[in-house]
């Protein structure tokens, strides 16, 4: 048996999809392999527990002393598993093989290995990963189905952010592939706007002996968590090859799915190499201002219309996960026409894991902060009130990245007609090597104003 085959076994037992490749990569090299034949005894009750066993070929049945039951409900096959969280030292069944029956074998000196709090780090809480990775972050609840939820302090512009949905989507779908295969592109639709709002629940107040209990973040965070509006995410494993993957994820909130994507994933090999890309001339990250500098400048500065900064001191401001610095710092408002590209450096708050799929989820989420709205900039006018949706993205990862790490963001919008608006983007890294191309559509249209209200006349 091969450490190929293995991974990508490993890949598709339900247990281990809420492991990180850290874990799953360690797995594979402790494994051991058994093998029985029809009618010998896997286990035997009162046995020694020896570890986690995973059904790689065959079928198995679990003896009980009721043979009336439906025993169809105790056929294992194949990526199912026993001897996983089993709190005595003891086999509580006898478990027979069928047929020609393939274990892997997870040592009892190794199962901490199937213990994890987080998708993407074996060795840290979730509340203790930087903000993006707690955004992306899933649970499993079963073979091809994660549950996500947007946090309290994620990007939200009235609805869940689109960002969002490309992260979260592009996560699930790398749980299910062989982790030496990583995604190099995937094609995206927005269907219909995702819910924020807490399920349009009111809060049952609770008595004052209770109040203490909401003294505690983390408790904060696991209310907000069943109260926030869960979104599904369902993968559908189109294709598995030698070196590439397909899956499709379909995004359900409420019964409807409102968000899909495509992803292509492939194991890294040996081929040619060029750029005709170059990067364009920027300066160093480290010498612009931040937004929040930013934000602090125009908040004081006198060339700005007064309304206008009264506005932005006003506005309810939340940190983004993503630190961006802009190559351009201008004057100019969200009412300034100008020109159709913009150029930004842009990284993650807070160190990441060393995952390379982690990696390019938080590119993905990145990438929709500030990109179709360059198409509505040669059309800004005082008192243009626009609004803007986003209907699908596409991108191409070309080489490893690190998302926190400065990336430069190269932002043009080749046209716009009608109602929509074209965007292209690359990204290069530090060193000029061109790391993404993307493209979006969006629908852009100028907002109405709202309609009076009737009022009575008696």
């Amino acid at each position: 048996m091969n450490t190929e085959s293995v991974v990508e076994f490993l890949g598709n037992v339900p247990l281990l999809q809420k492991l990180p490749s850290s874990s799953l990569k360690k797995i594979a090299q402790v494994v051991v392999s058994k093998r029985y034949g029809k009618g010998e005894y896997v286990i035997r009750e009162e046995q020694a527990w020896d570890g986690c066993y995973f059904i790689f070929s065959g079928e198995a049945q679990v003896s009980g002393p009721d043979e009336d039951e439906n025993r169809s409900e105790f056929l294992l096959k194949q990526y199912d598993y026993f001897g996983h969280g089993i709190s005595a030292h003891v086999h509580s069944a006898d478990i027979i093989a069928t047929s020609e029956l393939t274990c892997l074998v997870l040592p009892r000196d190794h199962c901490r290995l199937l213990q994890t709090n987080s998708i993407w780090q074996s060795d840290q809480e979730v509340d203790k990963c930087s903000l993006v990775e707690r955004i992306l972050h899933l649970d499993p609840l079963e073979l091809n189905i994660f549950r996500g939820i947007t946090l309290p302090d994620a990007p939200i512009f009235g609805k869940v952010f689109g960002g969002q949905f490309m992260g979260q989507a592009l996560a699930a779908a790398s749980k299910t592939v062989d982790f030496r295969k990583i995604v190099h592109s995937f094609h995206s639709y927005f269907l219909l706007v995702g819910d924020i709002d807490s399920m349009n629940q009111p809060l049952i107040p609770l008595p004052p002996s209770k109040y203490a209990f909401f003294f505690s973040l983390n408790s904060l965070l696991i209310i907000y968590h069943f109260l926030a509006v869960p979104i599904i995410y369902q993968v559908h494993r189109i294709r598995d090859g030698n070196n590439f993957a397909t899956r499709r994820v379909d995004a359900i909130q409420k019964g409807n799915i409102i968000f899909i994507l495509m992803a292509s994933f492939q194991k890294e090999q040996q081929g040619f190499d060029h750029q005709e890309s170059a990067m364009p001339s920027a300066p160093d990250p480290d010498t612009l201002l931040s937004l929040e500098e930013l934000r602090e400048r125009r908040i004081t500065d006198p060339q700005l219309p007064r309304s206008y900064r009264n506005k932005v001191a006003t506005a309810n401001f939340i940190p983004w996960p993503i630190e961006i610095r802009f190559c351009e710092p201008s004057n100019s408002t969200n009412q300034t026409k100008s020109p159709p590209r913009l150029r930004y450096w842009f990284r993650a708050k807070g160190k990441l894991s060393d995952d390379q799929t982690l990696h390019r989820c938080v590119v993905a989420f990145a990438s929709d902060l500030i990109f179709a709205s360059i198409s509505l900039n040669p059309h800004r006018r005082k008192g243009l009130r626009s609004a803007a949706l986003s209907l699908d993205h596409a991108m191409w990862f070309h080489r490893p990245l690190r998302a926190d790490d400065w990336l430069l963001f190269v932002i043009v919008s080749p046209t716009a007609h009608m109602t929509r608006g074209f965007v292209t983007g690359e990204m290069f890294n530090r060193k000029g090597e061109l790391v993404v191309s993307l493209t979006q559509e969006a629908l852009l249209r100028e907002a109405r104003p709202p309609k009076p209200s009737v009022t009575s006349k008696l």
